[in-house]
């Protein structure tokens, strides 16, 4: 039985996601807005039947067993550890920091029987699905490389917000970088053990932004990663996100190994072994069949809704609303890979500070909040 749901955001994602779950069976019952008056336009226009800016009137909602957190990063934590708290089953994008991502894995490990899943949802496209399907079965041989590019218009709201502030969650590495990073894991099997990045803020200020107000989130950001084995044997990924090219997305992966590379572009998967003249093309791009949406670049729309069909089979496989079947998600990004992934989103910034390689270390316990107090008493009282 599928269960009903309740949505967090009134952005982008959700203004696509929302016909996205109708379309499949879902209902729809309850959306949160950081303002009613937000909540009300967008409730009136996708035919929601309840709205409102507190969260816990969502999250008690009596028809509501599937929460959809969609909203700034630095609000993520508090509202997906309250929905596990309460009994509500999860997916949710990012948090602001490894200290909130790490909050989160406690919460999905205290109660492991809820589906607590990232909204990762380049995991879903078809290409990579078939990719990671290809690398698994040696079509590259042994994997060497892996090199992404993704460029693309300003990732700024008209008005200053979360998105113009790097603490708060904004900027290329951030929105776009986090998922290339599960991607990479994703595709390779293995995670980052040491990273080198490079991140710039370009566009300080706009027409909209000015004044005493300034951008700190990136719009550029080049990093590497050697990942899995130690030496030799690590595979070497390069990745180049830039924010400052208005015109057609661009969207490339490519994995290169000792026999062969797959490359995809866009939504599409192309093909070529050594000694081969030319490449071949392995998987085409389907269309889309919807409306047409302006907003989400043509691969995250086509994983969004290849999620949403999984999170379908999933529930209807139980007559109750809040159970689940692993196996149509079990491709899903985990609240742990969240935090692998957000640890080393952090550790490309440290890189970008210090110029310097570091490494990858994923917390295992919360650190103390009083830590560098008592460090700086310390050394004051000495």
């Amino acid at each position: 039985m599928l269960p009903g749901v309740g949505v967090f955001g009134t952005g982008s994602t959700a203004r696509v996601l929302v016909p996205l779950l109708k379309a499949e069976g879902f209902e729809v019952h309850a959306l949160w807005g950081r303002s009613e008056e937000e909540a009300c336009c967008l409730a009136k226009e996708l035919g929601i039947p309840f709205h409102t800016s507190r969260s816990d009137d969502v999250l008690l909602h009596q028809d509501v067993d599937l929460v959809c957190i969609y909203i700034p990063p630095s609000m993520t934590r508090q509202i997906a550890v309250k929905a596990l708290g309460i009994g509500k089953n999860v997916v949710c994008e990012k948090a602001a920091t490894a200290v909130d991502s790490f909050k989160m894995v406690t919460a999905a490990r205290y109660y492991p029987q809820l589906l607590s899943i990232m909204g990762n949802t380049l995991r879903f496209l078809p290409a990579f699905v078939a990719m990671r399907q290809l690398l698994g079965e040696g079509y590259v041989g042994e994997l060497q490389v892996c090199d992404v590019r993704v460029y693309g218009p300003s990732l700024l709201d008209q008005s200053y917000g979360w998105t113009c502030e790097d603490l708060m969650g904004g900027g290329g590495l951030h929105t776009v970088g986090s998922a290339i990073i599960d991607l990479l894991s994703y595709l390779t099997g293995a995670r980052a053990r040491r990273v080198h990045g490079l991140l710039r803020t370009f566009v300080q200020q706009n027409v909209s932004i000015r004044g005493i107000r300034r951008v700190t989130s990136d719009d550029f950001c080049f990093f590497q990663m050697l990942m899995g084995g130690s030496g030799s044997d690590a595979v070497c990924c390069t990745v180049t996100l830039n924010f400052n090219m208005p015109g057609s997305f661009v969207h490339e992966v490519m994995v290169v190994g000792s026999t062969g590379r797959l490359v995809a572009r866009g939504t599409e998967l192309y093909g070529q072994r050594n000694g081969s003249k030319s490449e071949e093309l392995l998987l085409s791009d389907s269309g889309w069949a919807g409306p047409e949406v302006t907003e989400m670049p043509l691969p995250h729309l086509q994983g969004l809704c290849s999620m949403v069909k999984a999170l379908r089979q999933s529930f209807r496989a139980h007559e109750e609303r809040r159970s689940w079947a692993r196996g149509p998600v079990a491709i899903a990004a985990t609240f742990e890979d969240g935090l692998y992934v957000q640890t080393v989103v952090e550790a490309v910034k440290r890189s970008s500070c210090s110029g310097e390689w570091e490494c990858v270390e994923i917390m295992s316990q919360e650190p103390d909040p009083n830590h560098n107090l008592c460090e700086a008493l310390q050394r004051n009282k000495n």
